[in-house]
């Protein structure tokens, strides 16, 4: 049967490109500053993510908020997830005397470090050592510096594709991987280890003394400055290539970006790679995002939890050189669909852990953790690390691989903000209905559920108990675990089937682009 011209005009729109092959083998000679320096900006970039995961820890070691108060403060993860609708713009506005990326990159580093001294300002304010905390200020401060890091993400991303060498070009998920790690456990032990007057005390101190060795207000003081003045090194010191150097580089406006961005969503195989981006990470929601707070409602100390947390970035430290070979080989999500299994299953550690927890480490009604207990929860953690890292290094790579570098800020921005806003929403969700599936019951008032905070302070200073009828936590979980399970059966053969795509099946010729401006001219 003879095909139609719009037939062929869209198989040539989706399939003619200019031949390419995958990479040829990896060799950093030659590329290694350049592969500081992009650790040293997405360590940058995650930094806004470290005081992410550090505020609600300390939210509930204060034991002043709910869980639907910590999922609307998990909204200040959501820039990353929607960045997608102004990437196009980062891709397409630039100074071109400056830089394709590093004009925003300045910009973006420069405004970063401007909020988080207003937020220096105003934090005691907002977070009192005793009081309810000014959620409201927190996640709307905290969302703008979200967005800003997610810009900068949209940036370095696209310039890592032209920064390392093309054969080099999948160390960026390394990249990537230990300098977001490195950002991370920045922000998260000044806020609450070097702030806390006990962790203090008892590891860094000779002698006893109030408070912590920092405060939050003279974190946000010295990083507002850092990151300024890392910025204006950048911008003396690094050039950037010429983008009209760029291998097969295309110019097109802003209008245009958003054409293409459009026009990729619409190829087969990323209409397909993104359903299963987008569920993808249900299955490890409530172990990843609630377990932690339920070690800390059972008993464990925020500073123990933080600890064993900052033990763990060793791991994230070790884990992207191990799997190097695989993350920057041909078939990262093969290796990631081999571990999804056993990290589903092992949400069952965490659950027998913390039904146990208050019966492991309370003696009499006084908590005492013994030291077996440690090593339990170390040993659990650094299995879940390892297991959640290489997993998403694997992502990164597969991400890195199929991505055109003509429009690379865009289109790693695409995918990346695909599996994240999967990602927040699962997490968001599962934070939100703990409280929903908990059925509690003070233990001398009937009527009372002890639903938030206000009725579980009623029923403490009548005498009571809040008893946990129904724990949704072990609920939770389990749901996950099934929906988790059968996202693997069905996507498996899928996803492996992606991955040995050729480049041309993930990128869209511009001809049509370029005739449709033409006949509106």
């Amino acid at each position: 049967m003879e095909k139609s011209p719009n037939e062929e005009e869209e198989k040539l729109e989706i399939f003619e490109v200019p031949s390419q092959c995958l990479p040829e083998k990896s060799n950093l000679k030659g590329d290694w500053l350049n592969f500081f320096l992009l650790i040293l900006l997405y360590t940058i970039q995650g930094l806004p993510l470290g005081l992410a995961i550090a505020l609600p820890i300390i939210f509930q070691s204060k034991k002043i908020v709910t869980y639907k108060e910590q999922a609307f403060f998990s909204l200040v993860a959501w820039p990353y997830s929607i960045k997608i609708l102004w990437a196009p713009i980062v891709d397409s506005l630039y100074v071109q005397w400056i830089g394709r990326r590093k004009s925003w990159l300045i910009f973006v580093q420069f405004l970063m470090g401007v909020v988080l001294l207003y937020t220096a300002i105003n934090i005691d304010e907002w977070l009192p050592d005793s009081e309810i905390p000014n959620l409201k200020a927190l996640v709307f401060t905290f969302c703008v510096i979200s967005f800003l890091a997610a810009t900068q993400d949209i940036v370095v991303d696209g310039w890592a594709l032209t920064m390392l060498k093309k054969n080099n070009v999948g160390h960026a998920s390394t990249c990537n991987g230990t300098g977001l790690a490195l950002g991370v456990l920045i922000g998260t032990i000044c806020p609450v280890l070097l702030t806390s007057e006990d962790f203090c005390n008892k590891y860094l101190r000779m002698t006893v003394s109030s408070g912590g060795i920092i405060t939050l207000k003279g974190f946000l003081y010295f990083w507002s400055f850092i990151i300024m003045l890392i910025t204006t090194f950048i911008g003396i010191f690094k050039r950037e290539m010429d983008y009209r150097l760029e291998e097969g580089h295309v110019k097109i406006n802003v209008f245009k970006s958003y054409k293409l961005l459009w026009k990729i969503l619409k190829l087969p195989n990323i209409r397909v790679l993104a359903i299963a981006l987008l569920t993808m990470k249900i299955g490890f929601s409530a172990t990843d995002s609630v377990s932690k707070l339920k070690l800390i409602d059972a008993g464990v100390s925020k500073d123990d939890i933080m600890i064993i947390t900052i033990s763990m970035y060793i791991v994230k430290f070790i884990v992207p050189i191990v799997v190097l070979k695989y993350t920057s080989g041909t078939k990262p999500m093969s290796a990631y669909l081999n571990l999804m299994p056993i990290r589903l299953l092992w949400s069952i550690a965490y659950v027998v852990l913390i039904y146990y927890t208050p019966i492991l480490i309370n003696n009499n009604g006084v908590v005492n953790v013994p030291t077996y207990y440690y090593l339990i929860l170390v040993f659990i953690s650094i299995i879940h690390e390892i297991l959640a890292y290489t997993m998403y290094l694997f992502t990164l790579g597969f991400f890195s691989r199929i991505s055109d570098s003509r429009f690379g800020g865009t289109y790693m921005t695409m995918l990346s903000t695909i599996a994240s806003f999967g990602w927040v929403v699962s997490n968001t969700l599962a934070l939100r209905m703990i409280d929903v599936l908990t059925f509690s019951k003070c233990s001398n008032d009937d009527g009372n559920n002890c639903s938030t905070i206000d009725l579980k302070n009623i029923c403490k200073r009548k005498g009571g108990d809040c008893n946990i009828i129904i724990n949704g936590y072990y609920v939770e979980v389990a749901l996950c675990m099934t929906i988790g399970f059968v996202w693997y059966f069905l996507y498996k053969k899928t996803i492996k089937n992606l991955q040995t795509k050729n480049l041309s099946n993930w990128q869209v010729n511009l001809n049509r682009l370029e005739r449709g401006k033409n006949e509106e001219s």
